[in-house]
C-alpha cells in the first residue's frame, strides 16, 4: 500500500483527531458503520499496490467476511486494519475510539499483511522466492493465535485474486503461487471450501490462462447437454428420496476447474477420461438418512469400484465429513454424489468460520471467559493449524530425517531493512542481534523496537521491527545467562553466550601456559627457537595447543627441558648412576619398586599417572632425583623414552609390595553439575572403604570437572568402584587419570 501521513505531526493530536471523528458518528451506529466511516477519509484516495482502490478492496472483504458468517465487529477489523497504516499512534487511536478488542484485531491484521509484503518484496526478481513464501507459511501459523486474523488475511487474498482477474492484471505470478501454494491449503485444512475452490481456479488461471481457458473450453462444449442430464439425474433422485420419506435437499455441484486439472495431471488422464464431471450433493437432517440415502442411491445405480468414501465413520484431518460415490446410471453415464447433513455441510462450506461463536463471545486464555462444553468441542478446530503446520514441515524437510522445528513456537520480526528473523516466542533483542551474527550478539548494547529504545530483556512480538546498538568491541554479560533476568529467550543464543566465557577461561589458560613455556626458553636460553616448531618437535599441532595442556598441568614443562638439552653432559652422579645400569644386580626400593640393572638408588613414583600395582612401569633416570617411575602407558613417560632413549630403565613391582601398601590414584569424573553431588560422589568411595586423600572440583556451564586422589593396594579393584560411581544421578564418565 501507499503510505501518507495523514496524522503525522498532526496539531490535533490523538484526543483532538477523535473529537473532530466523534462528530461523524451518531449514538445508534454499530461499530462496522462507525468503522466505515472513521476509515473512509484515510482509504478512499489511497491504491494498494496492484492498483485496487484501498477503500473497494475494504467493502468487499467486509462483504466477504460477512458471507462466512463474521460478526459486525469482524468487519469492521477489514476498514480499522488498512486505516490503521495511515495513523501515526493507530493501536492507542483505535482503541480509544473502538476499545481495546477491535484495536488488537485490526493491528495483528494489518501487521501481518506488512510482513508478507515485506517477504514478497524481497523475494522478487532473485532465487529464494521459495524460501519467502516458507516465511508466509510460517507467519500464518505465528498469527493462527487468533483464527480471525486468517480468516480475513485469506478473504483479502481472495479478493485480490478476484481484482486482479477481473482487471486482467498481468505480472503478478508472485501472488498468485503464494495463493496456490500458502493460502489455499491453509483454506483446505480449516475446511472454508467456498474461499479453497475460488482461491484455486482464480490463481492458476493468473500462473496459466491458457491451460485454464482449454479445460473451461472443453467444459463449456456439452455444458448445457451435461447440465440438462444433471437436472434430470437431481428430479429423479429428489423424488425417489421423498418416496422413502427423506427430507433433503439435492442440489448439482459445479466441477472446479483447477480440481479437474490437478487430477488429470495427478492421474495422466486425457479430458474425456475424467469421468465425474456430473455432481449432486445431497443434504438430509440427521446421519441415518445419510445411510438411508446412501442405500436408495447404491439400489438403483451401480456403484463404480473403489469409488466410495465414508468420511462420517473416518472424517478427513480437518474435520470434513460427508458420504462420497461414484455411481454409473441406466445409460452408462458417471455421476459423483456427495451426502451430508446440514450440520456437515456448513462445515464443509465455511470449517472453522462456522464457529465464530467461541472467539467472538471469548475463550479462556482470550479474554478469560470459560467456554462452555459445546464451544469446548469446537475448539478442536485450532488442532488444523498444528496439523497444517506438520504438512509444511514434512514438505520442507523431506529430505531430512525429521526436525523439531514443528513443535517449538515462533514469531516473525524484522531488520530495518525488512528482512525477516524467525525466533522463538519469548525471544529478546539480545536472541535477535546473535541470530544476526555471533559478533553482534556480544556486541549488543541496546535495541530500539518499532523506533523506540527498550530494555534488552523486552519480549519481542510478530511484525515488529527490531535496530541493535551495538558497541565497537566488547564482550555479554554474565547476567544474561541468568534465567531470572530474562535477557535470552533462545538456546542458540545462550549457547553462543557460554561459548564466549569459555573461551576467555581457556585464553587465559593457553596465557598461562605460553608464560610458562617462554620463561623455560629464557632459562635455557633458547629465545630464538620458534614456538610452532618446538611444539612440532613435541608432537602437537599448533603451539596454541601445547601452551593449553601446559596451562592445564596436563603435559610437563621437564618433558620440554629433556628435548631443550638432550646432549648436555650428565653431572658426574648422574653418569655413574648410568654406569650402574650395567650391571646386573637389582634391587628393591622402599616404595616397592624393582629397579633392573642398579645397586643401591633413589625412586621416585611420578605424580602425573600415580602409578599402582599391577600397573605395567617404566623408568627413567632424572638429573640429581634419581629414577622416576611412571606407568608404561604414561604420555610424559612416552615422550621422554623418545627424545632419551639411553635414560630409560626397566623397573617393576618388587618383593616388598604388597597388599598392606596404599599408593595415590587420581580418578577423574565428568558429571552433570548438582546440589549434592560431591557428597553422592563421596560416600561410594567411603563405602567401598577408600581413602580420599584429595579433591579437586571446578564447574563449567553447568559441568562439574572433578579428580579425587584415593588410596589403594590394588588399582585392578577401581574397576568395580569406577562402575558405581557411574551409576550415581548426573555422572557421565567416570575414569582413572592417564597421565
Amino acid at each position: 500500500m501507499k503510505s501518507t501521513d495523514v496524522l503525522d505531526d498532526s496539531p490535533l493530536g490523538v484526543e483532538g483527531l477523535l473529537s473532530v471523528v466523534g462528530q461523524n458518528f451518531e449514538p445508534s451506529l454499530q461499530a462496522l458503520e462507525r468503522a466505515r466511516i472513521f476509515a473512509e477519509p484515510f482509504l478512499s484516495s489511497q491504491q494498494l499496490d496492484y492498483g485496487e482502490n484501498c477503500l473497494s478492496h475494504a467493502d468487499a472483504l467486509a462483504s466477504l467476511v460477512k458471507s462466512l458468517g463474521g460478526s459486525d465487529d469482524m468487519q469492521a477489523a477489514a476498514y480499522l486494519a488498512f486505516a490503521s497504516e495511515h495513523l501515526n499512534k493507530p493501536q492507542e487511536l483505535i482503541a480509544k475510539a473502538f476499545g481495546d478488542s477491535h484495536a488488537a484485531l485490526a493491528m495483528e491484521t494489518m501487521r501481518l499483511m506488512q510482513l508478507q509484503q515485506q517477504a514478497r518484496t524481497r523475494s522478487a526478481g532473485n532465487t529464494r522466492g521459495q524460501v519467502q513464501i516458507e516465511f508466509v507459511r510460517r507467519m500464518l501459523l505465528a498469527f493462527s493465535r487468533d483464527l480471525r486474523v486468517v480468516v480475513l488475511r485469506l478473504a483479502s487474498r481472495l479478493q485480490t485474486l478476484r481484482y486482479l482477474h477481473a482487471h486482467k492484471k498481468p505480472g503478478f505470478d508472485d501472488v498468485a503461487s503464494e495463493s496456490l501454494q500458502v493460502f489455499a491449503p491453509l483454506a483446505n485444512r480449516l475446511g472454508i471450501w467456498q474461499i479453497k475452490w475460488e482461491m484455486e481456479d482464480l490463481a492458476f488461471r493468473l500462473l496459466e490462462p491458457d491451460t485454464y481457458k482449454q479445460v473451461a473450453s472443453w467444459l463449456e462444449d456439452k455444458r448445457v447437454e451435461r447440465e440438462a442430464q444433471v437436472e434430470q439425474s437431481r428430479q429423479w433422485l429428489a423424488a425417489q428420496l421423498n418416496v422413502q420419506g427423506i427430507n433433503a435437499q439435492v442440489q448439482g455441484r459445479p466441477k472446479h476447474i483447477y480440481s479437474i486439472i490437478k487430477k488429470m495431471r495427478g492421474k495422466s488422464l486425457d479430458f474425456s477420461q475424467v469421468r465425474d464431471l456430473r455432481a449432486l450433493r445431497v443434504i438430509v437432517s440427521s446421519v441415518d438418512d445419510c445411510y438411508r440415502a446412501l442405500s436408495l442411491v447404491h439400489a438403483h445405480m451401480r456403484p463404480l469400484d473403489n469409488e466410495f468414501d465414508d468420511y462420517i465413520a473416518k472424517p478427513k484431518s480437518n474435520g470434513y465429513q460427508s458420504l462420497h460415490t461414484v455411481v454409473s446410471d441406466n445409460a452408462g453415464r458417471v455421476i459423483e454424489i456427495q451426502i451430508r447433513t446440514t450440520t456437515m455441510h456448513a462445515h464443509a462450506e465455511f470449517g472453522v468460520a462456522a464457529h465464530w461463536a467461541y472467539k467472538e463471545a471469548g475463550t479462556k486464555g482470550y479474554a478469560g471467559a470459560a467456554l462452555s462444553d459445546a464451544q469446548a468441542k469446537k475448539m478442536a478446530v485450532l488442532r488444523q493449524l498444528l496439523a497444517w503446520e506438520r504438512d509444511l514441515n514434512q514438505a520442507a524437510h523431506a529430505h531430512t530425517e525429521g526436525s523439531s522445528q514443528a513443535d517449538e513456537d515462533k514469531i516473525y520480526v524484522l531488520t530495518p531493512q525488512a528482512a525477516i528473523v524467525e525466533l522463538p516466542v519469548q525471544a529478546t533483542p539480545i536472541d535477535f542481534a546473535y541470530s544476526l551474527h555471533t559478533d553482534l550478539g556480544h556486541r549488543c548494547r541496546g535495541a530500539k523496537v518499532d523506533g523506540l529504545m527498550v530494555p534488552l530483556s523486552t519480549p519481542l512480538r510478530n511484525g515488529q521491527t527490531v535496530e541493535v546498538m551495538a558497541a565497537k568491541e566488547g564482550g555479554p554479560s554474565r547476567d544474561w545467562l541468568n534465567p531470572e533476568l530474562g535477557f535470552l529467550g533462545s538456546h542458540r543464543a545462550k549457547a553462543k553466550v557460554r561459548a564466549w566465557f569459555n573461551a576467555q577461561v581457556l585464553n587465559q589458560t593457553m596465557a598461562r601456559g605460553r608464560e610458562l613455556v617462554e620463561k623455560l626458553l629464557q632459562r635455557e636460553g633458547k629465545t630464538a627457537l620458534k614456538l610452532d616448531e618446538l611444539a612440532g618437535e613435541l608432537g602437537f599441532p599448533s603451539a596454541a595447543q601445547l601452551f593449553e595442556v601446559v596451562g592445564k598441568d596436563e603435559f610437563s614443562l621437564k618433558t620440554i627441558e629433556t628435548y631443550l638439552r638432550p646432549s648436555v653432559a650428565l653431572p658426574d652422579d648422574d653418569e655413574r648412576l648410568l654406569r650402574k645400569t650395567q650391571k646386573t644386580k637389582t634391587t628393591t626400593s622402599p616404595s616397592g619398586v624393582l629397579v633392573v640393572g642398579v645397586d643401591s638408588l633413589m625412586t621416585q613414583l611420578a605424580r602425573c599417572c600415580r602409578p599402582a600395582p599391577p600397573d605395567d612401569l617404566g623408568g627413567f633416570v632424572t638429573r640429581g632425583k634419581g629414577v622416576s617411575v611412571h606407568r608404561s602407558s604414561c604420555k610424559n613417560f612416552i615422550q621422554l623414552a623418545i627424545y632419551s632413549p639411553d635414560r630409560v630403565i626397566p623397573v617393576a613391582w618388587g618383593a616388598r609390595h604388597s597388599n598392606e601398601a596404599l599408593y595415590p590414584v587420581d580418578i577423574q569424573i565428568v558429571a552433570n553439575d548438582r546440589q549434592g553431588l560431591l557428597r553422592d560422589i563421596s560416600e561410594v568411595f567411603a563405602k567401598d572403604k577408600l581413602n580420599v586423600i584429595g579433591v579437586q572440583t571446578q564447574s563449567i556451564k553447568d559441568i562439574a570437572w572433578m579428580t579425587f586422589t584415593v588410596e589403594v593396594g590394588d588399582a585392578s579393584k577401581l574397576n568395580k568402584v569406577l562402575g558405581v560411581v557411574k551409576d550415581v544421578s548426573g555422572v557421565r564418565t567416570a575414569r582413572r587419570h592417564q597421565g
